[in-house]
């Protein structure tokens, strides 16, 4: 099985625009992609959550 393609927090604020304290304030609104934060203390998005995120986005639009 494939490990689903995990992306670094720079990579995801570059895709979508935005500030990293812009996306935070999103974040706290429960409005932004799911994050997961690995053993290592690390932060990622899977693809898979920031490709559902953009569809909820462009629904709500």
């Amino acid at each position: 099985m494939a490990r689903p393609k995990m992306l670094k927090l720079p990579e995801v604020l570059e895709e979508i625009g935005m500030s990293r304290a812009a996306f935070y304030r999103m974040r706290a609104r429960g409005q932004a992609p799911r994050l997961v934060k690995l053993p290592n203390g690390q932060i990622r998005c899977r693809r898979s959550d920031l490709d559902a995120w953009w569809s909820s986005m462009e629904d709500a639009a």
